[in-house]
């Protein structure tokens, strides 16, 4: 299945991120791969467009802080997360920010397009 919709994979786990980038690209997407959010935020342009799948919890830049510096862009990206703890606060934490999924690692490959899909058709 070819998507042509463009995904934003940050994730600070290397085999995660690689694993997960592949599965996104056998599958059709235009994947782009950040290893934090500040390197995902300091390399996008103001025409960016498509989804976010976004581990929950990495060093750095927390993903409340990366979604202040988007709005501050101007910038509206669903957002999926993917996260090794799927504990009750992690999950509240994935609500409060408006998530389009939520996925605990290993991550199903069926409800993860399903959602990339329905994420990027209600993109704005």
């Amino acid at each position: 299945m070819i998507h042509g919709k463009r995904v934003f994979l940050v994730d600070d786990d290397p085999s995660a991120r690689q694993g997960l980038a592949l599965l996104l690209r056998t599958a059709g997407y235009d994947v782009s791969v950040f290893a934090s959010a500040d390197e995902f935020v300091d390399a996008l342009g103001q025409e960016t467009s498509g989804c976010l799948v976004l581990d929950a919890r990495m060093p750095g830049m927390s993903c409340e802080e990366m979604l202040t510096e988007l709005k501050e862009l101007r910038l509206d990206l669903p957002i999926i997360f993917v996260t090794a703890d799927d504990d009750p606060e992690t999950k509240r934490r994935a609500q409060k920010m408006n998530a389009a999924g939520f996925f605990r690692k290993p991550v199903d490959s069926t409800a993860l397009f399903d959602a990339i899909e329905w994420a990027t058709r209600s993109d704005k």
